[in-house]
């Protein structure tokens, strides 16, 4: 037999197999889309809703409404919040391509807050944590539409220099308020480790580092800003470079 025919034969040996295993990749391909799409509208639906019950509560009942607004809308933000956690193990899997660092700061800075804010039910009414948690829905509600665009390969250049753009002083906003919050939730904090201590004081060794451990994570907090700001720039600059580069090819 020839060495041609050799190869033909053994060519047609592989080729159900190469066919199978293109098949599975094609199969794991699409479910991953269909799962990051899901994930990404589910986030959209959450936070559209939130913004437009706190809206809806802010015109009927005027300023009144800033006081119950994390009764109103605190547990379906706080099921958004959580779910975001997924994000990390999107980037680590490779589904998501962007950086894994500020990423994780942002998710982790959020759900700290909110598990603050859950165990101090004085703060939860205070006007303050009102404006974060409205800051926390635009921010999520510029990038979760852009994000389903994205997977629609119907991207807006609208959308992206929103996305890129007036995401990032939004995000120093949110980060001023947060830092705010947790400096207004320092007094109850103390008087929580205080009335601790006189109740029992096996529970007062683990909440008289409370206040110091909420101060100590100020500075923390800056920290991790001033280095997702950093990341989120390069971001911005890749992205819109690249746009540029596809509308030159046009």
């Amino acid at each position: 037999m020839s060495l041609h025919k050799l190869r033909q034969r053994f060519t047609q040996i592989l080729s159900p197999a190469a066919e199978a295993q293109k098949d599975s990749s094609s199969t794991m391909l699409s479910f991953r889309h269909a799962y990051i799409f899901s994930y990404n509208l589910f986030q959209f639906c959450g936070h559209t809703w939130i913004l437009a019950n706190t809206l809806a509560r802010f015109f009927t009942f005027g300023q009144d409404a800033l006081a119950d607004t994390f009764y109103s809308v605190g547990f379906v933000m706080s099921l958004c919040q959580l779910l975001s956690i997924l994000e990390l193990f999107h980037i680590a899997d490779g589904i998501e391509k962007v950086k894994l660092l500020p990423r994780f700061v942002q998710v982790m800075e959020k759900n700290v807050l909110l598990i603050m804010v859950i165990m101090l039910e004085e703060i939860q009414s205070k006007p303050v944590v009102c404006v974060l948690l409205f800051l926390w829905n635009i921010l999520d509600l510029l990038r979760y539409p852009h994000e389903l665009l994205c997977m629609m390969d119907t991207p807006s250049v609208a959308m992206l220099w929103t996305r890129y753009t007036l995401w990032i002083p939004l995000y120093v906003l949110s980060v001023a308020t947060e830092g705010i919050t947790v400096y207004q939730a320092l007094p109850y904090v103390e008087t929580t480790a205080s009335h601790s201590s006189l109740a029992n004081s096996t529970v007062h060794t683990h909440t008289q580092h409370l206040p110091f451990a909420l101060m100590a994570y100020l500075p923390v907090l800056a920290l991790g800003a001033t280095v997702t700001v950093w990341q989120l720039l390069k971001e911005r600059q890749h992205h819109l470079e690249k746009w540029n580069k596809q509308m030159k090819k046009k």
